[in-house]
């Protein structure tokens, strides 16, 4: 499974040590409606909705990462656009994830999800329920539907 987002993957529980990852998410939008993925289930935080993207590799640019994880987990070309904003959020085991919102345009909507994707949908960000939504998306998201 990808470690994109994964908490668990990425903390060192035998130290306790504190973790700081970035990740680019996407900021997708069709008709009034945002772009969410589903992790599938029996992975951490399974079933767990998040804005499609991904961890940020050494050397790379948000951009390029949103790009190259769009690929690898749509099958679809993205082109960013612009950073929307940048939220850093802090679970409870130790990790630190800065998370990188980046507005981009994608060159189809006929989406061939990889395993790390289980489910894709479209969503007012208004009607989001924040429980099912990854931590770490959630403030990013609850501003986007009171913005509208």
């Amino acid at each position: 499974m990808d470690d994109h987002r994964d908490p668990i993957h990425l903390h060192h529980p035998a130290t306790g040590a504190t973790r700081r990852v970035r990740v680019a998410a996407a900021v997708v939008r069709r008709a009034g409606r945002l772009l969410l993925t589903q992790r599938p289930p029996g992975g951490p935080l399974g079933l767990q909705w998040e804005l499609p993207g991904g961890k940020i590799e050494e050397g790379e640019s948000p951009e390029h990462a949103l790009e190259r994880e769009l690929r690898e987990e749509l099958g679809v070309r993205a082109r960013a656009l612009e950073i929307v904003e940048v939220v850093s959020h802090d679970y409870a085991h130790g990790l630190e994830v800065e998370i990188v919102f980046v507005r981009c345009e994608l060159d189809s909507f006929e989406f061939r999800p990889s395993a790390a994707v289980h489910a894709v949908r479209w969503v007012n960000p208004a009607e989001v329920d924040l429980e099912d939504v990854l931590a770490a998306d959630r403030e990013f998201l609850r501003d986007l539907g009171a913005r509208g």
